[in-house]
């Protein structure tokens, strides 16, 4: 029964994410009521969206601190010129 609502919880989810939830409960990193016990159901689906947000703001965060690909002229070779 409680494989259920393990899957309930994580039917939408993206695998990474819940991967890093199931990691932080193994590690204890989680917040969970009582640690001697499997976390709940709820308690799966609540850090599994705490890691995706991370992931989403740590994306959102890539983006806006690396610099422009292209666009400019620094990155460009100079066309050749021939005298003619």
């Amino acid at each position: 029964m409680q494989l259920r609502g393990y899957l309930a919880a994580v039917q939408d989810a993206e695998l990474a994410d819940v991967q890093a939830a199931i990691q932080r409960f193994i590690r204890g990193e989680a917040k969970v009521d009582n640690a001697q016990f499997c976390p709940s159901s709820a308690q799966l689906s609540i850090e599994v969206r705490e890691r995706r947000l991370m992931r989403e703001l740590l994306a959102k965060r890539a983006l806006i601190s690396s610099p422009p690909r292209s666009g400019g002229s620094e990155g460009r070779a100079r066309p050749v010129v021939r005298p003619g």
